[in-house]
């Protein structure tokens, strides 16, 4: 049978959802929705965001040189969604989501307390391609909710905070644990 072709475009699915805080925590902050983060390196730790110059968060991120990505979990999954598609020109989303801004160790912009992992960032480098800015930063601090530790094994346990991915304009909850990073050349 042949192949389908399909409109060029972006059909790397499924995406991480998460929710990136930014600004100052005693000034202005906002929240946006961001499903283009990824892995850049991991000595030293690095990411990338991808966010359109023309969102209110892009200047507040240009301005400070820093953001926070919050991992997504199934409870934050309204405000998730809603602070992708409202303006924080328009809205406190702080305020109006109910979720609380935390000093961060490293950088201005606030944690988002009720996120399970946060992920401070000081971005190094900014690539203009096309309609999105990617935002190339390095992990500089890493805090976590210590109630979603495995005290038996002393790691995070990312399934107990049932985490969100995105899948061509759907949210999903992670979950069915399908194997470990090389079980296929383990010997048995």
């Amino acid at each position: 049978m042949e192949r389908l072709k399909w409109k060029v475009g972006n059909s790397l699915y499924p995406l991480p959802a998460v929710l990136i805080s930014c600004g100052d925590l005693d000034g202005i902050k906002n929240i946006i929705t961001v499903a283009w983060a990824g892995t850049i390196a991991s000595d030293p730790a690095m990411v990338s965001i991808s966010v359109r110059p023309e969102r209110y968060s892009h200047g507040l991120i240009m301005k400070n040189k820093s953001f926070v990505i919050n991992l997504a979990a199934k409870k934050l999954i309204y405000a998730l969604d809603w602070c992708g598609v409202k303006s924080g020109r328009d809205f406190d989303k702080f305020k109006t989501m109910k979720l609380t801004a935390i000093k961060a160790q490293k950088v201005s912009a606030p944690l988002i307390k009720e996120s399970p992992i946060n992920i401070e960032c000081a971005v190094k480098d900014i690539k203009h391609y096309g309609s999105h800015d990617v935002f190339l930063s390095e992990v500089i601090a890493v805090n976590a909710d210590p109630s979603f530790m495995n005290v038996k094994t002393g790691k995070f346990d990312f399934m107990k905070c049932r985490p969100i991915c995105f899948c061509h304009g759907n949210y999903y909850e992670v979950g069915k644990h399908l194997g470990n990073f090389g079980f296929s050349v383990r010997k048995k």
